[in-house]
């Protein structure tokens, strides 16, 4: 089996506040293989968007990782120094961001934002560095490329604009990439050309892709594993296929019914009662008892089973599948 290119182990983030210490990131450990795309997936607050920033080292402070390692393709990256993890960002690990328009500099051309991305990173030339640019734009789909490398952020459609925005994370020929809701600020129809082009560049160029998102339907599209989470703590991990037609974990059930169907006749959308709870009032024992139609006794004060690895079952005492 082919070495992991993200080996994620028992990772926990803490925020200290007045108050209390919370964890918005819990005891999170998986593996994504070269060429594999893993889903992260969950309501607002399930601590996603907190594991990716901790992979790359983007974290706020006071925030910061309390224990647990990162390891990208054998070497251990949760522990380097501030000026160390830089040269590793942009270079190793590539980012896509939520919203394209803020990810860019909009006083830069779009071209003099690759090129010194490329040189950055890269032992190339200025002219190379350029000649790298324009055919990272081709390749993302952008027409007239060569025309249009020194045209500014505002000049391009929202979709244009992800496109950049992905051409610039992997315009360094990093090993992993990002994705933090790539989807999200897009039409529906303008979503599928995105995650073909993240789903075709990555598969030709073996990256690994931590895709996170909200979105069952990019999920059910794009990934070839799925990571649950909620609260902060991995609910279920498993092949996409497996999760979406056979959840063990109550919460993914949930998920799942409140998908809304395209079939004619189904009138009412299912839901889960209740809310994510604040990370500074999490229940006792598992932290979506209060919400699970299927609650027991044990589920009150055990916070259940902890995934670890790249096997996987859901975290439930009582789950009813295996999903790995």
């Amino acid at each position: 089996m082919a070495q992991p290119v993200l080996s994620v182990r028992d990772l926990v983030v803490e925020i200290p506040t007045r108050y209390a210490v919370l964890r918005p990131v819990d005891a999170v450990s998986f593996d994504i293989a070269p060429g594999e795309i893993l889903g992260v997936v969950g309501e607002s607050g399930a601590g996603k968007s907190m594991t990716g920033n901790a992979v790359i080292g983007l974290l706020d402070r006071p925030a910061h990782i309390a224990s647990g390692e990162i390891w990208l393709n054998g070497q251990r990256v949760d522990n380097l120094r501030r000026d160390q993890i830089r040269s590793v960002r942009g270079k190793e690990i590539g980012m896509v961001f939520q919203d394209p328009l803020t990810s860019l500099n909009p006083l830069l051309p779009i071209g003099e934002q690759l090129t010194e991305t490329i040189l950055e990173h890269l032992p190339v030339s200025k002219q190379e560095a350029e000649d790298r640019a324009v055919a990272a734009l081709e390749e993302v789909g952008i027409p007239a490329a060569a025309a249009r490398i020194n045209s500014y952020p505002h000049e391009f459609s929202g979709g244009m604009r992800q496109r950049v925005v992905i051409a610039l994370a992997l315009c360094a020929e990093p090993s992993l990439v990002i994705a933090d809701e790539p989807t999200t600020a897009l039409d529906v129809s303008v979503q599928a050309q995105i995650i073909a082009l993240l789903k075709q560049l990555c598969r030709e160029r073996g990256t690994a892709v931590m895709l996170v998102t909200h979105d069952m339907g990019v999920i059910a599209e794009a990934v070839d594993r799925v990571a649950v989470m909620y609260a902060g703590r991995l609910a279920e991990l498993g092949p996409v296929r497996e999760v979406l037609t056979r959840p063990a974990h109550p919460y993914t059930r949930g998920l799942m019914a409140s998908t809304p169907l395209a079939s004619k006749g189904h009138k009412r959308l299912n839901q889960i009662p209740g809310a994510m709870p604040p990370l500074a009032r999490l229940p006792d024992g598992c932290a979506f008892h209060p919400r699970c139609p299927e609650v027991q006794d044990k589920c009150l004060s055990d916070p259940g089973p902890t995934l670890s690895g790249c096997g996987g079952r859901a975290a439930c005492w009582f789950a009813t599948e295996e999903v790995a």
